[in-house]
């Protein structure tokens, strides 16, 4: 069954609830005080069923203290009836109610002449004029114009079938393997149920049983989780709501104290709240500034409502005028790309303007960063193109994008998949659907591993590698940690970097096997001293002071000699001779000891505890010894 949702607009007064009551038998006033005082106070809803189509109606309040209760109403509809009494035509909220339809580009519209019955041929016709003047130029110009009364029924069935006509027309099958989002308008108790709370589902599908993440909710607005108990449809029990359902909830899980109108119940572990945006505006005509810089606004996106600033991003914004901004919100928001929203000026209350959403997860950028950026953000191909670059050296997956679309990982991969096809990204094995990079982003890393190498084999000549985990933590951000393999085979691919076991090399590089020169030299001076010191030798500092060599030098050189074993470096890094290691070793092995403990080791050796332990712990790693509770006991013989 197709769906569409249908929300009025239009003045105080002027016969939006009792058109819809004609229409569909419902009365949508359901405070007290509502029907006390003959005005819609809050948002109403009914619908018309037919066989093949579901039209769901959203009765919005007309005066102008409850238009944050109409924009509450306007998200996720698809159809405005304007509707003007006839004996009074256009109005001040006639206006700003189409002038919020217009911002929110709801797509289609029809306008209704009420109260025909209090006019006579002359007034209606005066009525109608007025109507096609304001239409003019806008969005909505040439829509049907359809005279009813709903107090003699003359019309209603011509609006009826007007509606059903151009519902036919525009209805649309939402695509249930979408994340789902239902922003919340309403939220109640109900006596032995608990809490219920009413929307327009914006997408996906929702079942019984199904876990919902409230958002933005609980700590930094990571959201709380919810259980669907029960789901109604314009007041009958279903299995399941769809996309462009006017939509009831029983849930568990949470209280009335846990539900306000703005939050949204989406798919879990998907969607993100957010404070920074980047949209596309368009101000009204009748804005009574240029905007410069930041202004203090309040901002509605769906049912959601928060204060907030706007800054034009390419320049100054002229009343009437398009432009990209950024937003900063005092309290965070769900949103995706291509969401609609509008922005009003706080103190006193006007209607500014509205736009879309372009990056819901925008990054502050200053000066020359910004321009190239909202450029990337015309398309969305190219917007994410700028998103995986953000993502940097971690790339993306298609999950990561999911928050900012909103729609299923497959689409998004796919879309990856043609950017990667074009060679405007990179794909690599990773994720369920895979992982892709910026090819700048692989540009970057490339050379800073070519300078890590280099710089490391100009301080390090005698090795005989770059110690693979060195390389990697030193090459790639804690974020990007678990790509190292990825990133390794790509510089070897691309003759960048050479992986031998666990060094990494630059391609082509040779290590001499044996000293010459002054390094020869010095090698021969080194290895003497640590041997003649035995156990207890000086440390690569006093090494270099006493042979009057510099310390990077002598670093290099004993390196050189560890890994041509005539230097063992002993756990925790005190260096000693292989030598003396090797006579310890045969010491014990022709002692008539069996096992021995770490005093009477020191008491032989003449060892302090700093140099016992490590050596002990050497000989353990060679088999000589074994540890057995306190004591060690000799192997190998």
């Amino acid at each position: 069954m197709k769906r569409v949702v249908v929300g009025t607009a239009g003045h105080i007064d002027h016969g939006k609830t009792r058109l819809l009551e004609a229409l569909t038998g419902v009365d949508c006033d359901r405070w007290a005080e509502e029907k006390a005082r003959g005005i819609t106070i809050d948002l109403g809803f009914t619908h018309l069923a037919e066989p093949d189509l579901q039209v769901g109606f959203v009765d919005i309040p007309g005066h102008q203290k409850f238009l944050h209760n109409a924009l509450a109403g306007l998200g996720g509809i698809r159809l405005m009836m304007l509707v003007v009494a006839a004996d009074e035509g256009v109005e001040l909220q006639t206006r700003e109610h189409l002038d919020v339809c217009q911002l929110l580009e709801i797509p289609h519209g029809l306008v209704v002449l009420t109260k025909r019955d209090l006019v006579d041929d002359e007034m209606l016709g005066l009525a109608r004029l007025e109507v096609e003047e304001l239409l003019e130029g806008s969005r909505f110009e040439g829509i049907p114009i359809v005279e009813v009364s709903s107090t003699t029924g003359q019309g209603i069935d011509e609006l009826r079938q007007a509606l059903l006509a151009i519902a036919r027309e525009i209805a649309v099958d939402g695509d249930a393997a979408d994340p789902c989002r239902l922003p919340v308008d309403r939220a109640f108790q109900l006596k032995g149920l608990g809490a219920v709370v009413t929307g327009t589902l914006v997408s996906g599908r929702i079942e019984p049983g199904q876990t919902l993440d409230l958002l933005p909710r609980g700590e930094g607005g990571r959201g709380v989780e919810a259980r669907v108990r029960s789901i109604q449809v314009h007041g009958e029990n279903r299995a399941t709501a769809e996309a462009g359902e006017r939509t009831a909830l029983q849930l568990t899980g949470v209280g009335l104290d846990d539900l306000e109108r703005g939050e949204q119940l989406v798919t879990q572990n998907i969607f993100a709240p957010t404070q920074d945006l980047a949209g596309r505006v368009r101000l009204l005509p009748d804005a009574p500034k240029i905007i410069k810089g930041w202004i203090p606004i309040r901002f509605h996106l769906f049912a959601h409502e928060v204060m907030g600033k706007l800054r034009p991003l390419d320049g100054p914004l002229e009343p009437g005028a398009e432009g990209k901004v950024e937003l900063r919100l005092a309290q965070p928001v769900v949103a995706v790309r291509g969401d609609r929203f509008v922005f009003r000026r706080p103190s006193p209350p006007l209607t500014l303007g509205g736009g879309l959403v372009l990056d819901p997860a925008w990054r502050r950028r200053r000066g020359g960063d910004v321009a190239p950026a909202l450029r990337q953000l015309a398309t969305e191909e190219d917007a994410l193109v700028l998103w995986t670059g953000e993502a940097a050296e971690r790339g993306v997956v298609p999950e990561h994008l999911t928050a900012r679309l909103g729609c299923r990982t497959k689409d998004i991969a796919r879309r990856l998949g043609s950017l990667s096809k074009e060679g405007r990204l990179l794909k690599v094995p990773g994720g369920q659907e895979g992982r892709w990079l910026h090819p700048e982003t692989c540009r970057e890393v490339s050379q800073r591993a070519k300078l890590l190498l280099q710089e490391f084999f100009e301080q390090h000549r005698l090795a005989p590698g770059m110690p693979k985990a060195e390389f990697l933590a030193r090459l790639l951000p804690a974020a990007a940690r678990e790509l190292g393999t990825v990133y390794l085979r790509m510089l070897e691919a691309e003759k960048t970097a050479q992986v031998t076991g666990d060094v990494v090399n630059l391609p082509g590089r040779k290590v001499e096997g044996q000293l010459t020169g002054e390094e020869g030299d010095l090698s021969r001076r080194l290895l003497e001293s640590v041997e003649s010191e035995g156990l207890t030798p000086p440390s690569p500092g006093e090494l270099a002071h006493r042979l009057g060599a510099k310390a990077q030098i002598v670093e290099g050189v004993l390196k050189f000699l560890v890994q041509q074993k005539r230097i063992v470096r002993l756990p925790g890094g005190l260096l000693v001779s292989r030598k003396a290691v090797d006579e310890v070793a045969t010491w014990l092995q022709e002692s008539d000891w069996d096992s021995f403990s770490v005093p009477r080791f020191k008491d032989r050796f003449g060892l302090s505890r700093k140099w016992a332990i490590p050596l002990l712990e050497q000989l353990d790693s060679e088999r000589v010894t074994l540890r057995v509770g306190d004591e060690r006991k000799i192997l190998g013989r």
